[in-house]
């Protein structure tokens, strides 16, 4: 029997993606995920090596057949990804992932994509500013691929790498320099911030952090204030990028899978235990359904005009359309293999959904995929 638990094929057939690319994401998506044989990426070890530091147990369960994803466009394939182009794509360069847990997810995919190609003694990995950035580095090749932990992208009583869940998250929305002092020398600069915005109300803060009396702001709707962080973040990309050094990317939202009436199935259920792909060709989550309006599409317009408006000021940034291919991927979370912080009540126990993770990925998988289409990106301009 297959199966594909954690969104791994234990049968040894793989999925292959089939998509048309369009240059936003809430743009209509064509395509559907089949099997294909023989795809390998990364093995179990690779996995375990550098993923454990972050969320993922999964690693553990892997089987032998290991699974790829690759995109193809029409009847010409995407390139499949390759280590050792891109480490050269890499060379005396600095990549940096910047935003939340999910661009950490594609963070971790990417260093496995690229691990087993690096000698052991040529590479290694560090955690600075108590656990903000996270950096690999490959030696031969002179390269880093970073890590740096900015969910908000602006300060944030959120910003603390470990100690962030925060009933009432506060924003600092017009700062953006302590975090982007970090990643101001970089050469590929891919963003994400999304799931830290679905909260309905959060509070501006005018002053600095260090100042008390200065803590006093406005609640208003998370929307809002996340086109305010969204319009900081793109001055200081017009006024402090190196325009002529610089690739920008921007990842749009990951969807979630945490109603499964949304895909026909009890509602007090969600990804656990989901073992197959969405099949339905144009499938929204209601989430993500434009016709819908709730706040996700209109989020994905605040970044659609930051984008349009940094593009007519000659700044060149490009959105990864992720949103939609990973929309099908309900069997593909982590679930319940991830890493706990805490123990596990007897009622979770007894009720697994309860403590499901259906918003990380599980790896190898669909973050892959995302980094095939930056390695697509970063090889064709």
């Amino acid at each position: 029997m297959k199966r594909y638990d954690m969104g791994l094929v234990f049968s040894g057939d793989d999925f292959m993606l089939r998509e048309k690319f369009y240059s936003y994401p809430w743009k209509k998506y064509e395509g559907r995920w089949a099997h294909e044989m023989g795809l390998v990426t990364y093995g179990s070890k690779h996995i375990l090596l550098w993923a454990k530091p972050a969320w993922a147990r999964a690693g553990a369960a892997l089987p032998k057949s290991r699974v790829s994803f690759g995109p193809t466009v029409g009847p010409a394939h995407n390139p499949r990804f390759n280590a050792e182009a891109m480490l050269e794509m890499l060379r005396g360069k600095r990549l940096v992932f910047v935003g939340d847990s999910l661009n950490r997810n594609q963070w971790v995919s990417m260093v496995c994509l690229v691990d087993a190609s690096i000698p052991l003694a040529q590479k290694s990995v560090n955690f600075e500013l108590n656990g903000s950035l996270f950096t690999f580095k490959a030696t031969e090749y002179n390269a880093s691929i970073d890590f740096y932990w900015a969910p908000l992208l602006v300060e944030s009583n959120c910003d603390g790498p470990y100690d962030h869940r925060i009933k009432e998250r506060i924003v600092r929305v017009q700062a953006i320099e302590k975090h982007a002092r970090h990643w101001t020398n970089a050469d590929i600069l891919v963003f994400n911030s999304y799931i830290w915005w679905t909260s309905h109300k959060m509070k501006i803060q005018w002053g600095s952090f260090e100042s008390p009396g200065e803590v006093d702001g406005d609640y208003l709707e998370a929307q809002r204030i996340y086109e305010m962080a969204v319009n900081t973040w793109s001055d200081w990309l017009e006024t402090r990028v190196n325009r002529t050094k610089t690739r920008l990317f921007f990842v749009s939202f990951s969807p979630t899978h945490e109603r499964a009436e949304e895909w026909g199935k009890p509602a007090d259920q969600n990804c656990y235990n989901e073992t197959e792909p969405i099949s339905k060709e144009g499938y929204w989550g209601r989430g993500l359904d434009p016709k819908m309006m709730r706040i996700d599409p209109k989020m994905m317009r605040i970044v659609e005009k930051s984008v349009f408006e940094l593009r007519k000021k000659g700044v060149e940034i490009q959105i990864l359309n992720i949103t939609q291919l990973s929309e099908y991927r309900k069997d593909a979370h982590s679930s319940i293999y991830r890493k706990h912080w805490s123990p596990l009540t007897k009622e979770q126990l007894a009720k697994p959904q309860t403590y499901a993770d259906c918003i990380h990925w599980c790896l190898p998988g669909v973050p892959d995929v995302w980094n095939e289409l930056l390695y697509a990106h970063l090889q064709k301009y």
